[in-house]
């Protein structure tokens, strides 16, 4: 592996800008191997060296993998200047990292979202290629009819002509459904129903390939992914 800087290796890691690593470094913070190093420019081999940061070592992550349960009237944006975004939720010592989200899902839309500074991860979570199921739960402001889950299972139709890939809706009864789809067109499942003249009340995501939000994870809490959780996705 290539080496960095201890600076830029400090602040990545644990969620510091890099003048606060720096100063840190030069106050004697900072140790390579057990030895004190106040150079912030020092280069480190973050797989080989140990390194240790305020009396805490400092543990190498190449990439990081966060899900939310996302509440609503948060926006999922990296950064907005009107409203909270899901990365103002995401735990203090993360937000150093370059972290984006991974998909998009309305403001008033609730559940499963994934927060990473993987670039080739989040394009192959996104691709259409990757046909990565995708499952909701929706109330409605109407009842369905057997023959819109024929219709989402061929794939419905919009307004605006295009025809959406092959979904599965599931009447869970009171105007209750789910909805499995491997596609995510703007508004999709909102426009999906517009079209049999339904309304969608409420949208919630519960599972991203094999990922399924946990049911002890609070609205407006995050964890990191292990590995086994990473690839159920896929």
């Amino acid at each position: 592996m290539e080496k960095q800087r201890i600076d830029k290796f400090i602040s990545n890691q644990i969620g510091i800008s890099r003048s606060k690593a720096r100063t840190g470094i030069k106050m004697g913070k900072a140790s390579v191997n057990g030895f004190t190093q106040k150079d912030f420019s020092y280069q480190i081999n973050p797989e080989i060296d140990r390194i240790n940061y305020d009396g805490n070592e400092v543990l190498y992550e190449k990439f990081v993998y966060i899900m939310l349960n996302k509440p609503s009237g948060v926006i999922s944006a990296s950064t907005d200047g009107k409203h909270k975004t899901v990365l103002d939720l995401v735990s203090g010592d993360l937000r150093g990292r370059n972290l984006s989200v991974v998909g998009r899902l309305d403001k008033d839309t609730t559940g499963l979202i994934i927060i990473t500074d993987d670039g080739d991860f989040a394009h192959k979570c996104i691709s259409p290629k990757s046909e990565i199921e995708k499952s909701y739960i929706a109330e409605l402001d109407g009842d369905i009819k057997a023959s819109l889950i024929e219709e989402f299972k061929e794939g419905i139709v919009l307004a605006d002509g295009y025809k959406c890939k092959p979904a599965i809706l599931e009447d869970l009864k009171e105007r209750k459904v789910r909805i499995i789809i491997t596609e995510g067109k703007y508004h999709q499942i909102k426009r999906m129903f517009g079209v049999a003249g339904l309304g969608v009340n409420r949208l919630h995501r519960e599972r991203i390939g094999g990922l399924r939000l946990p049911d002890n994870l609070s609205v407006g809490e995050s964890v990191k992914l292990n590995k086994t959780e990473i690839k159920s996705i896929f």
